[in-house]
């Protein structure tokens, strides 16, 4: 691990500004991807800024029905939250599927949701990598891609985002709220937060420099039949292949969101309104730009197949 500098932030503003001063900073919380990172060279930030004392780490009630949950709220916390629970059943079952309980008690909302991909060519230093050294090469492109993405890559990027709470997040269409350095704030919906990878696959959200991410706003509850479920590997600690987030009203319409098929989780708004006619249609739309591998051709059927499933226990 190379040496760095350390401070601790006392504000939001405070810590936007202090990465803004400092070209290549980092914010630290849980650390669970970061410091793994860090000791493989992978990142290498000059200076850690350390936001735990932020008072990011509140649930509360928005004004408009919904949740306000701070960027500091431990994963183990936000799945247990008995609101949560009841109105936002596809977030906590999506937390519960990931990581082990021990990375739950550490990991945060914020860095959830900015957590690396686990693309074995990105962890490979000997390997070309575009996200890890922009302009390299990406060695998954004549690799080994099984669990890399089949649908809005490109030339310069395959890799997939590893996380199980933003796939819920996009299907409850969360916001980010967020604080840049000069102290003002805005507010991103979850839909506009990833960067498709284009020829710049390092840049993989719509953050600027010092930008920090203070909390996740869920809307009102809608209701309907929430469910969440992940294919991977293995039964426990593993990485999704494909995962579903899925709610489905009474009537059979609904909101469908997957994972481990693309740089961001993968959600088509127009798919939803063929809902009722089973998982085929819904998937043919979803996936209907896709560009497979030999080795990960398998994600398409999967995916069909899950949601399959999905949508059988929503209508039992």
């Amino acid at each position: 691990m190379k040496s760095f500098t350390y401070e601790r932030a006392t504000t939001p503003t405070e810590a936007a500004a202090g990465a803004a001063r400092n070209p290549g900073a980092r914010f630290i919380a849980g650390g669970t991807n970061l410091l793994d990172l860090m000791k493989l060279e992978i990142e290498t930030p000059r200076h850690l800024i350390d936001v735990n004392d932020l008072s990011l780490d509140t649930i509360a009630p928005t004004p408009e029905g919904g949740l306000r949950i701070g960027a500091l709220v431990r994963n183990t916390d936000l799945a247990a939250d008995a609101r949560v629970r009841r109105d936002y059943g596809v977030l906590s079952r999506a937390l519960l599927a990931g990581a082990s309980g021990q990375l739950r008690n550490k990991a945060t909302t914020a860095g959830n949701l900015l957590q690396r991909t686990r693309c074995p060519y990105f962890y490979d230093t000997n390997q070309p990598c575009n996200k890890r050294r922009p302009g390299s090469g990406c060695a998954a492109l004549d690799g080994y891609s099984r669990s890399l993405a089949v649908v809005g890559a490109s030339e310069a990027c395959i890799a997939t985002y590893p996380g199980d709470m933003a796939v819920a997040m996009r299907v409850l269409d969360a916001k980010v709220e967020t604080v840049k350095p000069d102290g003002a704030t805005r507010a991103i919906p979850i839909a506009e937060f990833y960067r498709a990878p284009g020829d710049t696959p390092h840049l993989e959200t719509t953050l600027t420099t010092g930008e920090l991410i203070t909390a996740v706003t869920l809307p009102q509850p809608v209701g309907g039949k929430q469910i969440y479920r992940k294919v991977r590997d293995r039964a426990s600690y593993a990485f999704a292949l494909v995962s579903v987030a899925a709610i489905v009203q009474p009537d059979g319409s609904g909101r469908v969101t997957v994972g481990g098929v693309a740089h961001k989780p993968w959600r088509i708004e127009s798919a939803e309104a063929r809902l009722r006619d089973g998982a085929k249609p819904v998937t043919d739309a979803l996936l209907a730009n896709a560009r497979t591998t030999k080795d990960n051709a398998f994600k398409l059927p999967l995916v069909e197949r899950t949601l399959a499933a999905v949508l059988a226990e929503a209508r039992a």
